[in-house]
């Protein structure tokens, strides 16, 4: 399976904030769209960063709620690991599993089309196992 598989399924709507926007800002996106990650983007398409509710409660420890107001620029991850539609999702689910993030945008021709996260990779796994258990159960039952 693919990524443009999961993408196909789950849509390609990415929630996006330009790096200016504040934290609390950021919070009603998460929210508004019940997510976990959004990508940075100053135009949408380019990716700046990403930054998730993880990110917000722990630089909100360190600094307090005044956090709340400053830029999104201020705590998101500016090294991003992105994906491309035509990748396996088995190879994404190990790279996920082994640097421990759980979202990845998408990227294709420089321009961000899609999010995955570890739940669509997890779910696509188990649509999988259930379609080989239907067509092992479908032979099983035809063998004279």
């Amino acid at each position: 399976m693919r990524i443009r598989d999961i993408l196909r399924r789950k849509g390609d709507t990415v929630a996006t904030v330009r790096p200016e926007a504040t934290v609390r800002q950021l919070l009603a996106v998460l929210a508004e769209h019940n997510i976990g990650a959004v990508v940075v983007s100053p135009d949408g398409a380019s990716i700046a960063g990403i930054v998730s509710e993880r990110d917000v409660v722990r630089r909100m420890h360190e600094r307090g709620a005044g956090l709340l107001d400053r830029p999104v620029s201020e705590i998101m991850t500016v090294e991003v690991r992105s994906c491309g539609p035509g990748d396996l999702v088995e190879d994404l689910r190990r790279t996920m599993t082994e640097h421990r993030f759980r979202h990845v945008p998408v990227v294709e021709d420089g321009r961000l089309t899609g999010i995955v996260s570890i739940g669509d990779v997890v779910k696509s796994a188990i649509d999988e196992l259930q379609s080989e258990r239907e067509h092992l159960v479908g032979y099983i039952q035809n063998v004279p």
